[in-house]
């Protein structure tokens, strides 16, 4: 007797062996969606990144006569151009940056874990208010306040000074509200307990115990600052008129603005953009390892 072969089903999927291994399940094929949008966002965002590093390597005659992406000869040339103009004006104004923005960031983060810590850990009438009034800060575009502030400082005679760039940069609502959500998952209230019960004064629970728990997000606080503060622009335009004390984003400024009648000037503002992103990069590599601390680690070392 003679049988029908009856092709085998997968008792999961309903389907032929064959069939499934034609082409790749439903979840496979869908899984690629987000990737292929991540990968095309990511080289949106990396393009410009691109074009700047190779273009930072041409001449003045290469920009202008070779392929985009083709990489020039002309590098060590420009860093030599960039800091020859103006007896060595543009490390002046990397200078001003990393002060602006170091010092800036450092004392926004002590200010954020400060209030943070306040807004986390005590009760007290008011406290949801004044937690409200932040959240419209972080949603508060910072142009808005750039022409009060301006003549706040100008009321005080601190305007083309360090501090009339350093003081409005101190205080971060973003910053203070990132501290407070972190102080508030990463510090337990048994510790700040048991810490007054020691007999610990509210400083020393602050410092001893709750400031080391704190760091991880602490040092993001202080990396958002700092690129902040480093990537301001609007600030330091209204508020210095002395081109010596100009960050780094305001003197590339000057420097494309008298690029339009002098094109030669355009690969020193190439070769100075490409070289203000390096600290950026740098910060980021050598503070990423705080992030891998352990929340506890500080309860433990005190």
């Amino acid at each position: 007797m003679s049988s029908l072969a009856v092709p085998q089903t997968d008792p999961v999927a309903g389907s032929t062996p064959g069939a499934a291994r034609g082409r790749p399940p439903l979840r496979r094929r869908t899984a690629l969606i987000p990737t292929v949008t991540l990968l095309l966002g990511a080289l949106y965002c990396l393009l410009p990144v691109a074009w700047v590093v190779i273009a930072a390597t041409k001449s003045g005659r290469e920009l202008f006569s070779t392929f985009t992406f083709l990489p020039g000869t002309g590098f060590a040339g420009n860093v030599r151009d960039l800091s020859a103009y103006r007896d060595g004006v543009y490390w002046q104004w990397m200078g001003n940056s990393a002060l602006h923005a170091g010092l800036g960031a450092l004392l926004s983060a002590c200010v954020s874990a400060l209030s943070g810590y306040a807004l986390a850990t005590y009760r007290f009438r008011g406290r949801e208010t004044i937690f409200s009034v932040l959240l419209a800060g972080v949603l508060m575009p910072p142009v808005i306040l750039a022409v009060p502030q301006y003549l706040l400082l100008a009321e005080a005679d601190l305007t083309d000074s360090l501090l009339s760039v350093l003081l409005p940069q101190i205080l971060s609502p973003y910053g203070v509200y990132l501290a407070r959500v972190y102080a508030a998952a990463a510090v337990p209230a048994d510790v700040v307990e048991a810490g007054r019960m020691d007999g610990a004064s509210e400083w020393r629970i602050f410092t001893r115990i709750a400031l080391p728990m704190m760091i991880p997000g602490m040092v993001t606080v202080f990396l958002f600052q700092f690129v902040a503060i480093w990537n301001n622009f609007l600030l330091p335009y209204i508020m210095l008129s002395d081109d010596e004390r100009f960050p780094i984003t305001l003197g590339l400024f000057t420097l494309l603005e008298q690029g339009a009648n002098s094109p030669a000037l355009y690969t020193l503002v190439i070769t100075g953009a490409f070289l203000a992103v390096l600290p950026l990069v740098a910060l980021f590599l050598v503070i990423q390892r705080f992030w891998s601390l352990d929340l506890l680690s500080g309860a433990v070392k005190s």
